[in-house]
């Protein structure tokens, strides 16, 4: 055991109360995931477990998980429980949950599955409903101008809010929100790390100039639909289950968004299959969970919900899930090719398939539906799932 690992399991003993009884405790390393945290779980010699986190600060958003995770946990969305933090080294012990995730449950039975789905949009909604203060600018009135705000800022102090209901938990410090710039970057993201780099596409002249206004366009739709905070990485390997119950993870990127972006996210995950008829109930499930009902009393209980049709929540839904996918597919190529994690070019396939499908059904976005068409073609046969088995794309 090095130096390093000697400090961590003296935080940890410090944490437990056990700091002379750590003898015979055992460190594994986690490798799951494109994380540049190291994970490790700790085995004590009576049995219990621990989940052991060293984050650096080359990310950021690596600081805010802690605090992040006391406000979900605040809002009554499953979290792991923290037993200690330490922010100047970057330690945090935590909840050991296991291996089992919802990625785990894929090949159950439909039935299984959408029981599954349903509890997972069920104990996530919290951050959907919770009512956003201090809302900035969907749209900036200068062009190129960033008026994104820190999630945090300009907070209402605790009090009561119409009928009565208790405010909820202060919002924790967060990375800033999605505006015109971060979208913007999604999309270079995707044209530098995939077109180009996987697909060898090169958009160029009347072409770029013709994809870049329709992906302007849903920029501005995604920027006023579904304001909400967003967990931002809401997919199926950081979904964990405790028995049924789902608990979230990796949610240190948490941030002002629209809430269509993480339902795009979780159902049309490029890790998992489904049918069109089994996102299709997925989807009419969320619209009834998040949609505006009016209650024949009057009174007003409730946080604010969306106002939508189930129409415009599936077109919503479609242009959420193009942006997720945008953004997956160039963290698959960027994390395949340059990082050396070769098992995200496995879920290329699917995720590109995925890609093509949303902009079609979308109906507005043609000339990305094109261009994932080709980008299809170029990877057919080149990838497959190396870390599932799976047949991803036939």
């Amino acid at each position: 055991m090095n130096t390093e690992q000697r400090e961590w399991l003296a935080f940890a003993g410090r944490v437990l109360g056990v700091a002379d009884g750590m003898e015979g405790v055992k460190l594994a390393a986690i490798t799951k995931g494109g994380s540049d945290r190291n994970f490790y779980r700790l085995s004590l010699p009576e049995g219990r477990t621990f989940l052991f986190m060293a984050y650096g600060r080359r990310q950021e958003e690596n600081a805010y998980w802690a605090d992040i995770a006391a406000f979900m946990a605040g809002l009554e969305v499953p979290v792991p429980a923290v037993y200690g933090h330490d922010p100047e080294r970057g330690f945090i012990l935590m909840e050991d949950l296991g291996d089992r995730d919802l990625w785990s449950r894929r090949h159950e039975p439909w039935a299984v599955r959408i029981a599954l789905y349903r509890r997972v949009l069920r104990r996530i909604s919290p951050l959907y409903t919770r009512p956003l203060f201090s809302e900035t600018p969907a749209v900036p009135t200068v062009p190129g101008e960033n008026y994104s705000r820190r999630a945090g800022d300009d907070m209402a102090a605790a009090g009561t809010m119409t009928g009565g209901m208790e405010f909820p938990p202060p919002l924790p410090r967060t990375m800033p929100g999605y505006d015109r710039e971060l979208y913007r970057w999604e999309h270079d993201y995707f044209l530098a790390e995939f077109v180009r780099e996987v697909c060898g596409i090169e958009p160029a002249g009347r072409e770029e100039g013709a994809l870049r206004e329709e992906l302007e366009t849903l920029t501005t739709r995604m920027l006023v639909t579904g304001p909400a905070l967003v967990h931002r990485d809401l997919q199926s390997q950081n979904i964990m289950l405790r028995g049924d119950e789902p608990v979230f993870i990796d949610f240190q990127g948490l941030r002002r968004g629209s809430l269509f972006y993480d339902l795009g996210s979780l159902l049309y995950d490029p890790y998992v299959p489904f049918t069109a008829g089994e996102r299709e109930e997925l989807v009419a499930y969320a619209h009834g969970l998040l949609s505006a009902r009016p209650d024949p009393a009057g009174r007003e209980e409730e946080p604010p919900r969306l106002a939508m049709n189930g129409e415009a929540f599936r077109v919503a839904f479609l242009d959420g899930s193009a942006q997720r996918l945008m953004q997956a597919l160039g963290a698959f190529g960027f994390l395949g090719l340059k990082k050396g994690k070769e098992a995200f070019l496995g879920h290329i396939p699917r995720g590109v398939a995925n890609l093509e499908d949303a902009a079609m059904a979308a109906g507005r976005l043609p000339r990305l539906a094109e261009l994932a068409a080709r980008c299809r073609k170029a990877v057919q046969g080149r990838y497959g799932a190396r870390d599932s088995g799976d047949e991803i794309f036939a």
